[in-house]
């Protein structure tokens, strides 16, 4: 049986055992498709079943992940698109961060692939977080490009032209596996473990967790061991958090940011460009004054809310999409 076809079957499955409880669904005529064929390597405990938050569809306990593949009607331009939804690795915004995202890519062109990474809440800290404090996530990320890659010609994919797109700490899931896609976090499972899960281009929209002030504030929290690198007379606030280790390889990236975002703030941003700037890679950022955290697509007053059209732009730019 096909690895698509078995994991077709596994949620049908799911389903019918799990109708009562309040698991997220994607919208009619898509269907989730587990990512892994059997148990996801290094779980974690959750505090419940998984169970989606009123009014704003927020995930919470996602302990089996999946992918949701949107296609686009008429034209395609070849290019995809895996999304990563934000919710400080405790939550997923999948919706504000998700499936609008996909309502947007794929009248572009843009083939779109949601993934319902793992994410729990359990205790005083979360248990899944950024790598390497928690592998979860970024081994969800990997398996899901290498997966994408492997059914690239079934889905009418250019498997040279596969993406990602995170938001917050989606945004840095975009950054972990635009640096950490030379070995696999987990043994292989089958074919698609064999493919690149290294991402042809990222997007990252008000990422966290990217540079040292960040990483050390973590550490404050009680959330993982962090021992500053010694480096006279930097910045801390602009240097690399060294567990995303930039090198000339590392994805082309886009890089979005407002100002008086509080949550994760502008210094994360800074300290990727300056690093990816150092190392050769191509890098496009823009940064505003104004715009907050958690926008999403959904229009503000800000200039800042037109930033789907800067990333369209910047995608025909690298040759991802046609001119």
């Amino acid at each position: 049986m096909k690895p698509v076809i078995f994991a077709l079957c596994v949620v049908f499955a799911i389903g019918g055992l799990s109708a009562q409880k309040p698991v997220w669904q994607p919208s009619p005529g898509h269907t989730q498709i587990p990512i892994w064929l059997g148990a996801a390597p290094d779980p974690q405990p959750v505090a419940g079943p998984e169970a989606v938050a009123s009014p704003d569809k927020d995930v919470s306990n996602v302990t089996r992940p999946t992918m949701t593949v949107y296609s686009p009607k008429g034209k395609n331009t070849g290019a995809a698109v895996v999304v990563f939804p934000g919710g400080g690795y405790q939550i997923l915004a999948i919706d504000l961060e998700g499936t609008e995202v996909c309502d947007w890519l794929t009248p572009q062109g843009i083939t779109c692939v949601l993934l319902k990474y793992r994410v729990t809440d359990v205790g005083p800290y979360p248990k899944s977080g950024p790598y390497p404090e928690s592998p979860m996530a970024l081994e969800d990320a990997q398996r899901t490009m290498g997966l994408v890659r492997l059914h690239a010609a079934e889905w009418h994919i250019d498997p040279h032209k596969i993406g990602v797109l995170g938001f917050s700490a989606g945004g840095h899931l975009s950054a972990a596996i635009s640096t950490h896609f030379e070995k696999r976090l987990y043994p292989a499972v089958d074919a698609a473990d064999k493919e690149s899960c290294r991402p042809d281009f990222a997007v990252a929209i008000y990422p966290g967790h990217l540079s040292i002030a960040a990483a050390e504030w973590d550490a404050r929290q009680g959330r993982k061991k962090f021992v500053v690198p010694h480096q006279p007379n930097a910045d801390k606030n602009l240097a690399l958090n060294p567990e995303v280790p930039v090198s000339s390889h590392t994805s082309p990236t886009f890089l979005l940011q407002a100002e008086d975002d509080h949550v994760d703030t502008v210094y994360d941003s800074l300290a990727y460009y300056i690093a990816l700037k150092k190392a050769g890679v191509p890098v496009e950022m823009h940064l505003y004054a104004q715009g907050g955290h958690a926008f999403g697509l959904r229009r503000t007053k800000f200039p800042i809310t037109g930033w789907p059209q800067l990333v369209e732009t910047w995608l025909r730019t690298i040759g991802m999409i046609s001119q």
